[in-house]
């Protein structure tokens, strides 16, 4: 199968777009299939021995970590060459989505929401844009003969959008890379040290619920003398929260490879406030590498999180001494925690990214059979 993908992330960025998008490719070509990726930014020259044609884009104002563009002569003319039997189009909003308008006059596309952007509006301070927001999700998913969302909740949350033809694309994990044997005493101490150790992992920005994460640690110390948060990522707050955190808190900036799988198997508790998730693939990873997540009961994360057995879900909107209770029973009764690590780590391994691609590719194969009629 010939397959073009346009996305509206990529590496060098990390997110979980970028992660489910290079896993997917990973598949792809070990199964044998001919990629051409778009993105906008600077990526790299290829991935997974396929070309990568860069998109020319700027910074969006409002979150410099965004690019927006639009496909021009030289990147249509490398799609018209390429010839794919289905377009792709990853997270289609700025600068995928925009492109997606121009390639769906003459090629089959499916399309995938992973982003919550009118949510992401609201928490992000510009409440104008959540409007256009909607709009662009209805109108850029509109032009796909398929859409697909990565949890059930967010079924629900792309027909509010307008946005119809909805399937999953089910959720997936690595559980080689992640995995509670990469727990090492080097990274412990980089974390913060052999007390007890939450761990916030993700971009340190305001749809992550980010600033939520001191305040409760801060109950969490009243029940839990000595524990610390480490958080593992970078984003537009960073520095603003780096430099007023207490000398408990540890940052280390972003963390990919093994040294990101160490870091997840070496923390006790992973904290999830986010409640723009459409799925959280942190909890996920945390799952594997065998730590239970405190998440906010909204979004994506129910579908993901077994309150109770794989970890707690707690309402978004409860008081930081509710969302500290569980956290320090996690940190305190080692029975909980090590009941919860081992169902985390055998949910995980049931999600593979293989079968994740092979049901992504039945639903290539559908829509360019419904081009082809």
């Amino acid at each position: 199968m010939r397959i073009a993908l346009l996305t509206e992330v990529f590496l060098p960025k990390i997110d979980g777009v970028v992660t489910r998008t290079t896993r997917h490719l990973d598949q792809l070509a070990e199964m044998g299939h001919e990629v051409i990726i778009f993105a906008p930014g600077n990526p790299p020259a290829e991935y997974a021995g396929f070309e990568v044609v860069p998109i020319r884009s700027r910074d969006l104002k409002v979150y410099p970590e965004v690019k927006h563009g639009m496909m021009g002569p030289r990147t249509l003319r490398k799609l018209r060459e390429f010839n794919p039997d289905v377009v792709h189009a990853i997270n289609p909003i700025w600068t995928a989505g925009w492109s997606t308008l121009l390639v769906s006059r003459r090629y089959p596309v499916v399309a995938s929401f992973h982003t919550d952007v009118p949510e992401y509006c609201l928490k992000l301070g510009i409440p104008w844009v959540n409007p256009i927001a909607k709009w662009g999700l209805r109108t850029f998913h509109g032009r796909a003969k398929v859409n697909l969302v990565t949890s059930g909740p967010m079924m629900d949350k792309a027909a509010d959008y307008g946005i119809d033809n909805v399937r999953l694309w089910p959720k997936a994990v690595d559980t080689v890379r992640f995995t509670p044997t990469a727990r090492t005493a080097e990274m412990r101490a980089r974390l913060g040290g052999d007390g007890p150790l939450v761990l916030f992992v993700g971009r340190i920005s305001a749809e992550k619920s980010v600033e939520r994460c001191i305040p409760i640690m801060e109950e969490v110390r009243k029940r839990v003398p000595g524990a610390r948060i480490a958080f593992v990522g970078e984003g537009p707050l960073y520095d603003d929260l780096r430099s007023h955190a207490p000398d408990w808190a540890t940052f280390t900036g972003y963390l990919s490879g093994d040294d990101l799988a160490a870091a997840y198997a070496s923390g006790d508790v992973l904290l999830f406030p986010s409640t723009t998730e459409t799925l959280g693939f942190a909890a996920l990873e945390a799952f594997a590498s065998g730590v239970p997540v405190v998440a906010a009961n909204a979004g994506g994360l129910p579908f993901v999180v077994d309150d109770g057995d794989t970890g707690v879900l707690v309402d978004p909107n409860a008081p930081d001494a509710a969302w500290a209770d569980p956290i320090a029973q996690l940190l305190t009764d080692p029975n909980t925690r090590t009941r919860m690590s081992a169902a985390g780590r055998a949910e995980a391994q049931r999600w593979t990214w293989r079968a994740s691609t092979e049901t992504v590719l039945g639903y290539y194969g559908e829509v360019i059979r419904s081009a082809r009629r």
